[in-house]
């Protein structure tokens, strides 16, 4: 076989037009002086002039090019989310929690950054067929290069249905599921697994069909709530309806008041937000402020029972960490700190003890004042 032959040009060779080809892929588009030194039979301006003319400028490229493109376009007109050359993918930095969910995507090349089983070329790396392989050796490379070319199809498998139902853009596909109610939402995770089956559009349908089922369900569940009610019309409807919010809220607060009786401890206290509730739901101002700290609800007690430590605690001490809500461990872990800073100094300011134990200052006061009046610790 010989390439002496031209091809494009009369004064061009076919060996010319592949070393040309060669040139500019190694010393890069526009650089056509080192193009021409590469090619040693062509000047500069050759280069520059026979590129531009037969594969930049050439109409019949230009043509196959277009059609190329439309054909393409056609293919993908059918699918569900489609993709256009103009769309701008998001871009994230390497190894950010955005490049994560895109599986280490890269958009400017259109490619993953591993793929699917990376390293099924390495099995192929040491075969090498040469002609004194026996009939075996040569079946079990061939068996090997058949395994790596069934790796190869379920790559571009997996890339294609990443690409028709449109799982680049991970959240855009997460805000589209978040448009289905809760239970439609579950199927769809559900139904997912069966997505690579069917086609993105039957997939969507399907899922769309069963949403619309939902909501044709739960309206035709409302009538009949309706008509076992007794209501004939929507006006009707209307007012049922916010008859029954209100007792729903009414039912809400009798729930929240049982939460609340169950943890106030103080019978004094309690009777006080009665009345204030009391007071409330009447229309009037409540005649008994509420104490409160800078107008937030105070935490109730804690609960001690099976905390470690609680056992080594006298009864005094035991309210003490119910009110202060701190556990027998630590408050066991600052007495003893401050005790043995009380006997090394021969006294303790509050200052002193709020700089070795480093909890909020309130707990710091309690917890101080407490071991003083105790006898724990004296004042310096």
């Amino acid at each position: 076989m010989t390439s002496d032959f031209p091809v494009l040009d009369p004064s061009w060779t076919a060996q010319e037009e592949m070393a040309l080809l060669e040139a500019v892929m190694d010393c890069g588009f526009g650089n056509w002086q080192d193009v021409a030194n590469q090619m040693c039979t062509k000047t500069k301006e050759e280069c520059e002039k026979h590129y531009m003319k037969h594969f930049i400028n050439n109409p019949l490229f230009a043509s196959t090019l277009l059609n190329l493109k439309q054909a393409e376009e056609a293919k993908t007109a059918d699918t569900a989310i489609p993709f256009h050359s103009t769309d701008d993918p998001p871009r994230p930095t390497f190894d950010s929690l955005l490049s994560r969910d895109m599986a280490g995507y890269m958009p400017a090349r259109a490619d993953f950054i591993e793929e699917f089983d990376n390293y099924a070329e390495w099995d192929l790396r040491d075969i090498d067929f040469v002609e004194d392989d026996s009939d075996i050796l040569h079946a079990l490379k061939m068996a090997v290069v058949d395994i790596y070319h069934s790796r190869l199809k379920e790559r571009q498998r997996r890339k294609k249905i990443i690409r028709d139902h449109g799982l680049i853009n991970l959240r855009k596909f997460q805000l589209m599921e978040r448009r289905y109610p809760k239970e439609v939402q579950d199927l769809y995770e559900t139904m997912r697994r069966f997505a690579r089956i069917v086609g993105p559009v039957e997939h969507d349908k399907f899922i769309e069909s069963h949403a619309l089922e939902f909501e044709l369900r739960r309206e035709i569940k409302r009538l009949q709530e309706y008509r076992t009610a007794g209501i004939t019309n929507f006006c009707s409807a209307r007012t049922y309806d916010h008859l029954k919010k209100t007792r729903e809220e009414e039912r809400l607060k009798r729930t929240m008041l049982s939460e609340v009786l169950q943890y106030i401890q103080d019978s004094s206290a309690c009777q006080q937000w009665l009345r204030r509730q009391a007071d409330i739901d009447s229309g009037v101002s409540p005649s008994i402020p509420m104490a409160s700290n800078s107008g937030r609800r105070s935490a109730p007690p804690l609960n001690l029972t099976g905390l470690p430590g609680t056992e080594k605690l006298n009864e005094k001490e035991k309210e003490l960490c119910q009110m202060v809500r701190l556990v027998p461990g630590a408050y066991l872990e600052y007495k003893s700190a401050l005790l043995n800073e009380c006997n090394k100094q021969g006294g303790l300011r509050l200052a002193q003890a709020r700089a070795l134990i480093k909890i909020d200052v309130n707990k710091t006061r309690k917890i101080y004042d407490f071991l003083i009046r105790e006898g724990y610790i004296t004042k310096a």
